[in-house]
């Protein structure tokens, strides 16, 4: 049994290959899932399970302490593992830091979905929050997107998207700024990744241009959402998998209660798109595209088996 710390999934991993394994992975039957979410006094701990069409089996355990982050010295808010198993024999195969594992996971998803959907001339991405994963963004996506040339970052707290941009800005060699007006700055954006813990909706589909790509990252419980009714009637739906999304998180439950959107309206999902080529599937260049992430155990497993693939490969 293998031990993958955050440091060796930090340089075993880039996020081209990884995007690519996702999308291949897709080209099979759907998983077996079963999740389990407990909640106390703020804290949230969440055990994702996935038993995939080729056998292999994994369980990602993680807890969320929202207050470590205030302890002297801070602590990560997000901690846990994750249990790979061999399909054949049931052996443990690896163990991954599962905070890191998040992070790849959750960003290769939104990645792949931007890969089919967005426009690849894409020059502007706005940026709207500044936690982890939020932090990480920028980066990744100038790595699938070149044509990029100017980063936007927006936060409620206008120090903490200052304090982020700043910090990308000693990173990337494209303009990198904190913003305070969010309706200019979605007006302005081709690209928009939203990764925040709001309940209300922010993102309204009356400032969002033609042509955008919206990326949608929180909203992982029932009641929470990001995009309003309109930019959700407004645009092209995607999800990552229906299993994991309708009926799941409150960003399309909340909408379909109410009947301003319908199962229909998700065009597809990551398993009807697979095939041989990741292609675009956008109908045009004005086309608004909106893809849910919603970050299923079985995408865990997806990424903790391209770790664990790529680990053995340099040993």
């Amino acid at each position: 049994m293998e031990f993958i710390s955050a440091e060796k999934l930090e340089s075993l991993g880039d996020w081209e290959t990884l995007t690519r394994w996702i999308f291949d992975s897709h080209d099979t039957a759907k998983p077996l899932l079963k999740d389990l979410l407990m909640q106390q006094d703020g804290r949230g701990w969440f055990t994702r399970t996935a038993w995939s069409a080729d056998g292999d089996l994994g369980l990602k355990s993680v807890t969320v302490f929202p207050e470590n982050t205030e302890l002297d010295p801070p602590r990560p808010s997000i901690n846990g593992a994750f249990l790979l198993f061999d399909g054949k024999t049931g052996e443990t195969s690896a163990v991954l830091d599962g905070a890191a594992l998040t992070v790849w996971k959750t960003i290769g998803d939104s990645l792949l979905g931007a890969r089919l959907l967005a426009r690849h001339s894409s020059k502007t991405l706005l940026v709207v929050g500044s936690g982890t994963i939020a932090s990480r963004i920028a980066p990744a996506y100038l790595s699938i997107f070149p044509a990029i040339e100017h980063v936007m970052i927006w936060n409620r707290t206008a120090a903490r998207a200052e304090a982020l941009a700043e910090n990308l800005a000693d990173q990337l060699s494209v303009k990198v700024e904190a913003v305070s007006d969010l309706q200019r700055a979605v007006a302005q954006a081709d690209i928009i990744s939203c990764s925040t813990m709001t309940v209300e909706p922010i993102l309204r589909g009356e400032w969002v241009k033609p042509g955008t790509h919206v990326d949608l990252i929180g909203a992982f419980r029932v009641d929470m959402r990001e995009a309003d009714d309109a930019l959700l009637q407004k645009g092209s739906l995607y999800v990552d998998m229906r299993e994991s999304t309708i009926g799941e998180i409150g960003e399309l439950i909340i909408p379909m209660e109410t009947g301003v959107i319908s199962e229909s309206d998700v065009l597809a999902d990551f398993y009807d798109l697979a095939g041989d080529e990741i292609k675009g599937f956008r109908e045009n260049k004005d086309e608004i595209t909106i893809f849910k992430n919603g970050g299923g155990a079985h995408l865990d497993l997806m990424t903790a088996k391209y770790f664990f693939a790529r680990s053995q490969n340099v040993s």
